[in-house]
């Protein structure tokens, strides 16, 4: 089979694309109208600069928006431009030429791989940094999501090394009733306890009102003092974990955290799992949703493109709501993250394959 790209091909690929893009811009467009409608008491409070909704926000905000839901403005651009095109007898006169179905396709594939490994570098590398610079605008403008408080947290800090906080304020940079407990194999050689614990920096802490009890054998050593500097390898960036934390982070950060939340006993990461598990799968949607929608529309029924884009737009919303539940699923523990994030993936691929043997030859 003949794989060269041809003038049909170029053709396909060129509204494909076009239609992808025409579609962001379109649902974008309303999306931004609706969110300043939302948000406006906001913005026309005198200490929010107009600099930073335009920059910091909405330059942040639109590509986000774009990358969350490619999988939907692929579908869409799918079913509407090859519903033209059945429209206008124009897949029948190709399929009329001698062009086998599977060779339709491959112009769609193509399209299908630009979009994909488009998503996959800004979704990994590019709009982490740029969600950071929105999300903190949120915070500062609009309402403050960050975690600034947290209590009874325990965390490895090295191998062997336990810390404990009753609790933990941001905002002041204090711990309550703090302890250390250090472990030979399972065996206790060194506790300290503390009334307070302050935060300076990196991994700079000072421990007040202190105890300390060294151990070693039957023997006991007990020392104490008002304040003593020391040094713990964590940060309250490993403990105050907020829900879109996880967007800020690229995804060698992204695992890189999960990995070492994972050493430190830290629970409650399935969001982190799922974002980085949904990273990959999104890469295989956009060939999925292009296989069904041009399976869907590249018969020309009696309804018209009408019924060939409400399906589309069915299907493609119900991919959307199926992915939501299972992420649910996942954060409430009653599966895994890898699970939850191809489920959809697996539902929609045996969708795909039933749908492209019904396609017309």
């Amino acid at each position: 089979m003949d794989f060269r790209l041809k003038r049909i091909d170029w053709y396909i690929i060129k509204k494909f694309l076009g239609t992808y893009f025409f579609a962001i811009a379109l649902i974008i467009s309303i999306s931004v109208v609706f969110d300043i409608n939302e948000k406006i008491d906001k913005f026309l409070m005198p200490h929010v600069p107009l600099k930073a909704i335009i920059f910091d926000y909405y330059m942040n905000f639109i590509p986000h928006f774009a990358n969350l839901f490619s999988p939907l403005f692929t579908f869409i651009a799918v079913i509407f431009f090859t519903s033209k095109l059945a429209e206008n007898s124009e897949i029948i006169a190709m399929l009329a030429s001698g062009m086998s179905f599977r060779r339709l396709m491959y112009p769609y594939f193509i399209s299908a791989a630009i979009i994909s490994m488009s998503t996959f570098v800004l979704n990994s590398y590019i709009i982490p940094p740029a969600n950071a610079t929105r999300i903190d605008f949120q915070n500062k403008y609009i309402k403050n999501k960050k975690k600034e408080w947290e209590r009874n947290i325990q965390i490895e800090v090295e191998p062997g090394v336990i810390a404990y906080f009753n609790s933990y304020d941001a905002t002041s940079k204090m711990g309550s009733r703090f302890s250390l407990e250090k472990f030979d194999g399972k065996l206790l050689v060194s506790r300290l306890t503390a009334n307070s614990i302050k935060y300076d920096s990196a991994y700079k802490w000072t421990v007040i009102d202190y105890m300390v009890r060294d151990f070693d054998g039957m023997k006991e050593t007990l020392s104490s003092g008002t304040r003593k500097d020391t040094t713990l390898t964590i940060v309250p960036s490993d403990f105050l974990i907020s829900n879109n934390d996880c967007e800020t982070m690229t995804s060698p950060q992204l695992l890189d955290f999960i990995d070492r939340q994972k050493k430190r006993g830290i629970a409650n990461i399935q969001t982190f799992e799922i974002e980085y598990e949904k990273r990959i799968a999104m890469v295989f949607a956009a060939f999925i949703l292009t296989s069904i929608g041009a399976s869907l529309s590249s018969r020309k029924i009696k309804g018209g493109m009408g019924l060939n884009i409400g399906i589309g737009l069915g299907l493609s919303f119900s991919y959307i709501l199926f992915m939501t539940v299972t992420s649910t699923f996942a954060v409430s523990g009653v599966m895994s993250a890898r699970l939850a994030a191809w489920i959809p993936n697996i539902v929609y691929t045996m969708i795909a394959i039933y749908l492209y043997q019904k396609a017309p030859r």
